[in-house]
């Protein structure tokens, strides 16, 4: 009998996370899904039953990170983690010459170090660690469109997944040495509750600034694609083929607007920030207006 692949999810409380393990789950795997709360990891067993081990992960807290990666290798008796996602993360949006330091240090630690602490906690699991039975595991980071292209007032957030793909494109040339690969899924707008936060986005903080009106254009557009965007399991289903493909993609762009996103990355630098601008009302023209 061939023995359950096995896969650390963390922020697996909603979302896409949620949509991973719960997809995992189904197709047979062990999932080890990484929550900040007891009151979740007692949802998740009873939604997504045996095949899901919940795990107290806070992708900030070195200590949690560390004790999930000993909860994991107790239960591995010995064979290798087939798989990491590292998804937990949130999004900080402000115009950058007024964004509280604090709130970017916040988007970079949760998105940025905290994938970082988890996979150190994870890699000997992983294959980095002689002595264990199996094949090397593989890393999926959860990155984004905005790892590519960067829109105004979601900066944070745009530099937060900027530096995922430097991450992942280091760990995979590093971590070669023990046969472990490293890819990125790159979804655009998803229908999670990501951008339904309120600590994440609270444009009154901006009222007093240049950026007011164009800060409320871009939150109410994110908020419509958290209702409309692209179901948290088609996310699922680009993991699924990251951590099974022989040789997947190191990057899979997943958008509801496929034509958009492709114009606009192919579009001449200088071009594409006009379009943005006149679109968000970020010209000289809409700041005299507005000051009229």
């Amino acid at each position: 009998m061939t023995e359950a692949k096995s896969v650390v999810i963390t922020g697996a409380s909603t979302g896409i996370g949620f949509a991973t393990a719960q997809y995992l789950t189904q197709r047979g795997w062990r999932v080890f899904a990484g929550v900040r709360k007891e009151a979740d990891a007692e949802r998740l067993l009873a939604e997504l039953g045996p095949g899901v081990t919940p795990l107290i992960i806070d992708v900030t807290d070195s200590d949690t990170c560390r004790g999930a990666g000993e909860d994991v290798r107790a239960m591995l008796d010995g064979r290798n983690l087939t798989g990491l996602v590292n998804n937990a993360g949130v999004a900080v949006a402000g115009p950058l010459l007024h964004l509280p330091i604090e709130e970017m240090t916040r988007q970079l630690d949760i998105n940025v170090t905290g994938q970082l602490r988890v996979t150190q906690a994870m890699a000997p699991l992983l294959g980095a660690e002689a002595g264990r039975t199996g094949p090397p595991g593989r890393i999926v980071n959860i990155s984004s469109v905005a790892g590519l292209s960067a829109t105004p007032l979601v900066t944070p957030y745009a530099c937060s997944k900027f530096a995922v793909e430097a991450l992942t494109q280091g760990l995979r040339r590093e971590l070669g040495l023990y046969g472990i690969d490293c890819v990125a899924v790159n979804p655009g707008p998803v229908a999670t509750p990501i951008w339904s936060k309120a600590e994440e986005m609270d444009p009154e903080q901006y009222r007093q600034t240049d950026f007011y009106g164009p800060i409320k254009r871009i939150m109410s557009y994110m908020l419509s694609r958290g209702e409309t965007g692209l179901p948290p399991v088609k996310v699922a289903e680009a993991v699924f083929k990251a951590l099974t493909a022989t040789n997947p993609p190191l990057n899979q762009v997943l958008t509801p607007e496929p034509f958009q996103h492709w114009l606009l990355n192919t579009l001449p630098g200088r071009v594409a920030d006009r379009l943005i601008a006149k679109r968000l009302g970020l010209t000289p023209q809409d700041l005299a207006t507005a000051k009229d």
